[in-house]
């Protein structure tokens, strides 16, 4: 039988919406809760190919609510990209995926747009949300911002030169700063979110544009709240992202940022332009506590911290929420 036969029979995709489907790329931004269920149902559903795009690896506190990881993934430190990968490839062999171990900015995700149809926003931060609004203002492409947090969750899906874009958006209605590390969540927000984004990224896939919601989507699901609203007046033709005249201020923010506090983590990124081999590392960081490694980073544990280094020169400092104490950690160890 065809893997893909009940959802052929879903008369708004059909057999010639599956088709399309399988011609289609889909750049997902995160490969955390919202990322990785929403690979895992573009992958069942038939996909032409992912691109996994994430700079963390798997920790125990994402089992509650990342469903592709496993402990296994955790006891090795894997890369959440490169462990969806796997797990991805083991539910549909037939799906193209390329897993990009790394940061999110305007010089790394450029490359990976070319071939892309669709973008799915799976980040845990304002920051780069901003910075891929701009960016695909930039260079045209539909996506889908979606987050939760909590019981609550949002999404929306944004259309260059059509909807209002992310900077209209929040500038017409603010949202809070709570995160999943500040306030917490449960799975099914996640759950909710991401059905609704993987939902409109199917309707843009088979070309049913009609079909799409234009409006804000909002819910509280402990609370039992659902809202949608229309938000096509929030476009504004001042705005510095999707206006008439726009500057794309986050593209120019995000390329000087070095050093910055993770969101609610406890944890510092340092990036500098050393590249170092993390097997040689490995040997070198064995004199001053306990290591573990794999092929896309080595970490070690120093007193009250833990250093986490990839390829790409990027660097983890867990235990401090302080750039200057992490600095002074990172040059003690990495000099």
């Amino acid at each position: 039988m065809n893997r893909y036969a009940r959802q052929t029979l879903f008369t708004p995709i059909g057999e010639d919406g599956q088709r399309k489907l399988s011609k289609k790329r889909v750049l997902i931004i995160g490969c955390g809760a919202l990322g990785s269920a929403n690979a895992e149902n573009l992958t069942r559903a038939g996909i032409g190919g992912l691109v996994l795009v994430d700079r963390d690896y798997v920790e125990e506190s994402n089992l509650q609510r990342q469903q592709l990881y496993t402990e296994e993934d955790v006891d090795k430190q894997m890369p959440k990209a490169v462990a969806a990968k796997a797990r991805l490839q083991a539910i549909n062999s037939e799906v193209e995926i390329e897993a990009r171990v790394l940061d999110a900015d305007a010089t790394s995700l450029k490359p990976l747009l070319d071939g892309i149809d669709l973008v799915i926003d799976a980040t845990d931060n304002f920051d780069t949300r901003f910075l891929l609004n701009d960016l695909l203002q930039q260079h045209p492409l539909p996506w889908i911002f979606g987050s939760c947090v909590g019981s609550t969750g949002m999404s929306y899906t944004i259309f260059p030169n059509e909807s209002p874009c992310l900077r209209c958006l929040l500038d017409t209605i603010p949202i809070n700063g709570a995160t999943c590390d500040s306030a917490g969540i449960i799975s099914p927000a996640v759950q909710m979110v991401v059905a609704h984004q993987t939902t409109e990224a199917l309707k843009i896939l088979v070309g049913d544009k009609e079909a799409l919601r234009t409006s804000l989507l909002t819910f509280d699901l402990w609370n039992n709240h659902y809202h949608t609203m229309k938000v096509e007046r929030a476009k504004k033709k001042a705005c510095p992202s999707c206006g008439e005249h726009p500057s794309y201020p986050a593209l120019h923010d995000s390329s000087s940022t070095k050093s910055e506090v993770l969101c609610g983590r406890n944890t510092v990124q340092i990036r500098t332009s050393r590249q170092p081999n993390v097997h040689v590392l490995k040997e070198r960081l064995k004199k001053i506590g306990s290591v573990k490694a794999n092929d896309f980073l080595v970490s070690v544990e120093y007193k009250t911290y833990r250093l986490v280094f990839f390829p790409d020169g990027r660097t983890l400092i867990h235990g401090t929420n302080s750039i200057e104490k992490a600095k002074s950690i990172y040059y003690q160890l990495a000099g």
